[in-house]
Formats: C-alpha cells, structure tokens, sequence
C-alpha cells in the first residue's frame, strides 16, 4: 500500500466484510464514530492508532522491501509444512545444565 487512501480503504472494506458498523468501533477498540470516520476518511494517524484499528478488525501489519511481494505466514503453518520429522530433531536437554547450573560449578 503506498497512500493513506489505500489503507482506509483496505479498513472500510474488512469492517464490512465483518458485518461491523462504525459506531461498533466503540466497543470494539474504543474510539467513537466521528474518530474512526476521519480514519477511513483517509486522515493521517499515529502508528499506535492504527495498530489498534487493526486489532479490531482482525488484520495485522506487514512490512516488506519496496517491489517484494512478501506473504508472511504463521509459525505454525510454516512448522506443519516442514518435513521434519520428530525424530530427525536433536534432544537438546544436556544444554540445560550449561544454562541452569553455570552458578553452581563456579
């Protein structure tokens, strides 16, 4: 996304995607109507302000190159595509003493 335009667009469309009304905003990330109006209006906002609009709405931020498309997927999915195995994993637990017990051997 390269404008302001842009983003409030991308929020007026998932706030209805969702079935919210503006004024349901309020409950959801405390901000009243007319707020939340200037912000899908296009009206420039703190980062904090729209990370909380995000939240409300179920979407996250990503941050990529300029000319990269980047899809970020969850830790979890990307585990359940690996082909590890269980067992091709390394038991690490005789590292816990070097952590736990460096105290104790001084």
């Amino acid at each position: 996304m390269k404008s302001l335009e842009e983003i409030a667009v991308r929020l007026t469309e998932q706030r209805k995607k969702l079935g919210i009304e503006q004024k349901d905003m309020y409950m959801r990330i405390g901000m009243k109507q007319q707020q939340y109006q200037r912000i899908e209006a296009g009206s420039d906002i703190k980062l904090s302000t729209l990370l909380r609009v995000l939240e409300g709405l179920n979407l996250e931020l990503s941050i990529s190159p300029k000319g990269e498309k980047v899809h970020l997927t969850s830790v979890d999915h990307v585990l359940s595509k690996q082909s590890l195995k269980n067992d091709e994993l390394q038991d690490d637990t005789d590292d816990l003493g070097f952590w736990f017990d460096s105290e104790d051997q001084q």
